[in-house]
Parts: structure tokens; sequence; C-alpha cells
């Protein structure tokens, strides 16, 4: 099951917060994380799906993130369209674009759900919603592979962890997320590492964190102090975003 937790507008340090798994056939070939140029010329941080092409979460030069999950369903009907350009084509087209393309191709595509968020706001699409095409507010959300904010009891504990623990980060309450008894700390019962998995053929791809801080710079776990945005000039120059934990 894929997850994404993403927090808008939650901590004044970290405007956007992302955390994402991909959960994937581990035969399925992928590239790692890494700046590369998409057909329409856009350089953005983002894997590589190797098979059919796209991506599954990415960054461009401005920080802004845009992902995709796949809708479960009973039927595993393949799409014309894969659905791994939609992050791609978020990050380069107007949100008028983008919402116009999606409402004329809708059918040619498996069940998605699709978000672009910025520090400021974000906009969330499926194909499997009877209203496509709604912005995303202040908070804290849950996406997996039904529609936002599905109550699902592993969507509700990421999103109730994601925000205690974003929600540590604010100065009035960083004494109390370092007690290891605090429920600020994330360290109470729910957060743990996950659950060893039985599953022989599929898993966890990666588990990308992106937080932007103080809207000009990109936090990652190791890198405590945050990489400076590109300005869009040559970002390939450098890392700025490492690709997570990749399991096999």
């Amino acid at each position: 099951m894929c997850l994404i937790a993403f927090a808008l507008g939650q901590n004044p340090h970290f405007p956007l917060v992302v955390a994402a798994n991909r959960d994937e056939f581990f035969r399925r070939p992928t590239a790692a994380m890494d700046w590369w140029t998409t057909d329409s010329g856009t350089r953005v941080l983002a894997g590589r799906d190797l098979l059919s092409g796209g991506t599954w979460l990415a960054v461009n030069a401005k920080g802004e993130v845009s992902a995709v999950t796949n809708v479960r369903e009973g039927t595993p009907e393949t799409g014309r369209i894969s659905r791994g350009e939609l992050p791609l084509r978020a990050l380069t087209e107007s949100r008028e674009q983008l919402e116009g393309y999606l409402l004329d191709k809708a059918d040619q595509f498996s069940g998605f759900n699709l978000v672009r968020l910025s520090t400021e706001s974000g906009w969330y699409f499926s194909n499997r919603d009877a209203h496509p095409g709604r912005h995303v507010h202040r908070g804290v959300y849950g996406l997996s592979n039904h529609l936002l904010q599905t109550p699902w009891p592993k969507l509700l504990r990421l999103r109730e962890s994601a925000g205690e623990i974003i929600g540590a980060r604010r100065p009035e309450r960083r004494k109390a997320a370092q007690r290891p008894d605090s429920p600020a700390s994330g360290q109470h019962a729910g957060t743990g590492p996950p659950a060893a998995r039985h599953r022989r053929w599929t898993g966890d791809r990666a588990f990308p964190v992106i937080a932007l801080y103080r809207r000009d710079r990109l936090w990652h776990p190791g890198n405590h102090r945050g990489d400076r945005l590109c300005s869009g000039r040559n970002p390939g120059d450098r890392t700025e975003l490492g690709p997570g934990r990749r399991t096999r």
C-alpha cells in the first residue's frame, strides 16, 4: 500500500512537509531519485519508472512537489496512458491546463490520485472522485490507494503521528518533544518501525521525506541545516534531496 502524508502551514519553520513510501514489485525496474530533465525540458528531482516511464513523486527547482498513487480497484485494467506522466505534468503545466487535460483524458488512465503542493497551497485530483479538482488548504492530510482523507485506520494513524511530529518542531513544543515519554516526541505506540513484511514479491521501495524550510530550503534526514533551493538555472550541479531508504 502506497502512503503519503503531507502538512501545509502547520509549522512556521516548515511550511510544507511531505513523507511518502512507494509499495511496488521488486522486479519492476526503477532508477533512484536524481535530477533529470523531462521531455518538456523541466528539471526535476525524482525517481524514474524504467518500465512505463514517468515517476511517482517529483520536486522541481522551485520546491513544488507532486505525487501520484494508484486507486485500488477490483479490475486490474491497464489504462492507455501511464499514470507516471502525471507528477511531471503537474510541475510543468498551470492548474487550468492540467485540470482540462485530466478531465478530457480521465477515462484513459487507470484509477489515480494526484496532488500538487507548494508552501502556500495544494491541489488534488482523482479520476475516481465525484467532484475532481479540489483545492487543498492548511492542514495535515493522508493519501493512499483511495480518495484523499479516506478514514482507513492506517491513514488515520499516519495523519495523527505526522501532525504530532511536525507540531513538535514548533519552538514552544521543542522541550516537550525531547522527552521520550511525551506524545509530541513521536515515540509512543504506533510510530515505531513498520512490522516485518511477509510478502515475497512486493514491498516498500523508497521512503522519501521532503520539507520546505523557511521557503527557500529543502530539508531531509542527514542534513539538518537544509539545502538551499536552486534558482533553476542549473539544479543538476548538486543533489538537494536524498532518495530515502531503499529496501529489497
